[in-house]
């Protein structure tokens, strides 16, 4: 749960903040890289491409080396500034220096940026997206010990199974603090409870951890069960025989067993059972949305085209798919808020209540927790929104807390809790468990699988969404698509609709006979080795143009009146890059044309 103590664990460890007692012992060539919501505030001028490179500090230091050297070489040309360059160049290339570039490009598109967006300053981008690029610069700085405080709440769901794929095969030691409970199934082989100041640890992941617990408090309670019946009994003899001489040493003994007595804690379940009663005022028609041929864009960003879709009374639909594809513009659509092109329909009888984070700050601070709930219009009596109240956690003397001490898990409780006691039978929940914990995650999903209603809802968390939905929509090719099941079924359908994308490729155990070699064949052959060669010949003038186009640029950067501008040295570093590119590609052609010239020479060989 919430305030447990998680985050702060993490820190001590961290060395951010001091245990009160006790120590903390690390191994002196411990590193840690420590991903928390502090990093939502860091900003910085250079590209995302650059902060993430900075997890390779050392190796960029030996680049500055090498580029330091290569200035001297203009004018110093001696065995000992040779072996310089030489020794660097051996460290750089044993850093895996070429490589670093093409390393850091492929963790931040596999967390969700595109490929146009790597060159745009960080400032640029919203918190959560300046965290996935704090997490992508701490997966490529490789720590001994990588700490991950709540990694999915800024991921869409295929960067989520991204970051969890990394993981498996990460060499290091990996503690994560997450409420997405699939997240921590795929990733963890150790859970550990912190609950009453105590750390208990299980030796499996999410779903081993529920079932082991559940047996280990059936234990607990039977035994403290078992030693409150003994504490009765032992507590009669003594009440019983207390004025008795004869009996005075066995009571004094019971007394003093009875002090030494480690006390067996009575079980608390914290597996919260709710039952919402769900009141509609009125019963929607069949459908409630149509949407025909609509269309929706921003300047050159398409989110849909002529795309028809509709709900159906007793639809619960999950809305998934990566961010930036128009989930949430998808909700306002529906909703009838945002402008589009195309026939939009709402249905006979349809109530509406939108929930989104915006609606947090929505909430008067100045309320008492229940006030907010009176002023929501539902007509229900105190008691009824205590019960409803007590759902979501929030239970005697809590009820009067004003809105502005709450945590954002707790204002999104209210929120959710103001939502569901409407009268509305179609509920639109854009990412209704961000800053859920897990008991109230369930506490949601319990009430929606009890309510009546239809509802859309977005979000990224797995678990979740397999608790409530019964169809899938996501959005591909500018289109609405459906899945009309669950998501489990979902799952196993697009797997197989990828595995069925894969050419099948026929595999032979057995050795192929020496197959002769046809005068046509051979013909073909030498015509293609011929035109091989000659591309071949190409691409070897092209590289030496570059390369000596290189040197006049390197040429041009050594001199005063280009390096004393910044502007100058700018374009020059520019086309620079820009050659070194066209050289390396150049080359990785040069050898795949290798490769191809001597299978042929191979083949005219009879080999």
């Amino acid at each position: 749960m919430n305030g447990t103590g998680k985050s702060t664990l993490l820190k001590i460890i961290n060395g951010d903040y001091q245990p009160s007692s006790g120590e903390v012992q690390k191994a002196k060539d411990c590193t840690i890289g420590f991903l928390n919501q502090d990093l939502l505030s860091y900003q910085s001028e250079d590209s995302i491409l650059d902060v993430a490179l900075e997890a390779f500090k050392d190796t960029l230091a030996l680049q500055a080396e090498i580029d330091e050297v290569l200035k001297q070489m203009e004018t110093d040309y001696s065995d000992e500034i040779i072996n310089k360059l030489a020794k660097l160049q051996d460290r750089f290339e044993a850093n895996e220096g070429y490589t670093i570039k093409a390393k850091a490009e492929e963790v931040l598109e596999g967390i969700g940026f595109q490929t146009a967006d790597l060159k745009r300053p960080l400032k640029t981008f919203s918190g959560g997206w300046r965290m996935r690029v704090m997490l992508a610069k701490l997966l490529l700085e490789k720590p001994a010990l990588l700490m991950l405080d709540e990694p999915t709440n800024h991921l869409d769901l295929p960067s989520i199974q991204w970051v969890e794929n990394y993981l498996k095969s990460y060499e290091g030691a990996v503690v994560v603090v997450s409420h997405d409970q699939e997240f921590l199934d795929n990733c963890v082989s150790i859970t550990v409870e912190v609950a009453n100041g105590t750390l208990t640890s299980y030796s499996g992941n999410y779903s081993f951890f529920q079932e082991e617990k559940k047996e280990r408090m059936e234990i607990q309670q039977n035994a403290y069960e078992n030693q409150q019946q003994m504490i009765k009994q032992t507590e009669r003899f003594i009440e019983r025989f207390r004025a008795k001489a004869t009996k005075s040493n066995q009571v004094q003994s019971r007394i003093k067993a009875l002090d030494r007595l480690e006390r067996v804690n009575e079980v608390v379940d914290d597996n919260i059972s709710v039952n919402f009663k769900f009141k509609f005022s009125q019963k929607s028609g069949r459908d409630l949305v149509v949407l025909e041929n609509v269309s929706k864009a921003y300047g050159d960003l398409v989110i849909l085209k002529n795309s028809t879709a509709r709900i159906e009374r007793g639809d619960k639909i999950a809305l998934i798919g990566a961010n930036g594809k128009g989930k949430s513009t998808l909700l306002r659509i529906i909703d009838g808020t945002e402008p589009i092109e195309g026939k939009r329909e709402h249905g006979y009888n349809v109530i509406k209540s939108f929930y989104a984070q915006h609606q947090l700050e929505a909430l008067n601070v100045d309320n008492e927790i229940l006030q907010e709930m009176q002023q929501a219009g539902s007509g229900k009596l105190d008691t009824e929104l205590r019960n409803v109240l007590g759902c979501f956690l929030f239970t005697n003397e809590d009820v009067f807390k004003k809105i502005k001490v709450l945590s954002g898990g707790e204002k999104s409780r209210v929120a959710l809790a103001k939502t569901l006691i409407s009268e509305a039978n179609f509920l639109l929940l854009d990412e209704p468990t961000n800053h859920l914990d897990m008991q109230s995650v369930n506490i949601l999903i319990q009430a929606l699988q009890q309510y009546e209603g239809t509802f859309i809802t977005v979000s990224h968390d797995r678990h979740f969404i397999r608790g409530v939905a019964n169809k899938i929509w996501y959005i591909e090719n500018q289109q609405i698509k459906e899945y009309p099941g669950s998501y489990e079924e979902y799952v196993y359908w697009k797997s197989q609709q990828e595995d069925s994308a894969v050419p099948k490729v026929e595999v032979k155990t057995a050795a192929p006979k020496k197959k002769e070699v046809s005068p046509s064949d051979e013909h073909l052959w030498k015509k293609e080795l011929k035109k091989k060669e000659q591309e071949l010949a190409q691409i070897e003038e092209q590289v030496m143009a570059v390369a000596l186009e290189k040197e006049v640029t390197e040429e041009a950067m050594a001199l005063p009146e280009n390096y004393e501008s910044s502007e100058k040295l700018q374009v020059l570093n520019l086309s620079y890059e820009q050659l070194k590119k066209k050289e390396q590609d150049l080359n990785a052609n040069w050898e795949l044309l290798v490769e191809v010239i001597s299978d042929l020479q191979d083949k005219l060989a009879g080999k």
